[in-house]
């Protein structure tokens, strides 16, 4: 399914992003919660797309793509306290907050497809 190659691309892409910014984050901002909450959250969206790739039914599929979804919707809280606590600036939010609202709206579409709704 070509999606699963795009969504397969946005959440490398993504996960790359979020490593970066925990390297970022430990070293430049002396930050170790929430960076630590964010690399865990982020690294997964794409470890859960991996997994759909195998899955054994459409329920399967849909259960790690929803994994994913929840996964995406925590990164997206992680970030918004980041950029709230004055941690990451409006534009490192911006940036990275585009890439995260994209991943969020690939994985609804394709999982309302999915399900046929």
């Amino acid at each position: 399914m070509q999606n699963d190659n795009v969504m397969e691309q946005l959440t490398v892409k993504f996960a790359l992003r979020i490593i970066k910014l925990y390297k970022y984050l430990v070293s430049d901002k002396k930050e170790f919660v929430m960076s630590k909450q964010i690399y865990r959250s982020g690294t997964s969206i794409g470890a859960n797309v991996a997994e759909s790739k195998t899955a054994q039914s459409d329920a399967d599929f849909i259960s790690k793509l929803s994994i994913a979804l929840k996964e995406a919707n925590e990164t997206k809280y992680w970030l918004i306290l980041l950029h709230e606590s004055e941690t990451i600036n409006d534009d490192e939010f911006m940036s990275i907050e585009n890439d995260i609202n994209t991943i969020i709206g690939t994985l609804i579409i394709i999982i309302k497809k999915k399900k046929g709704i």
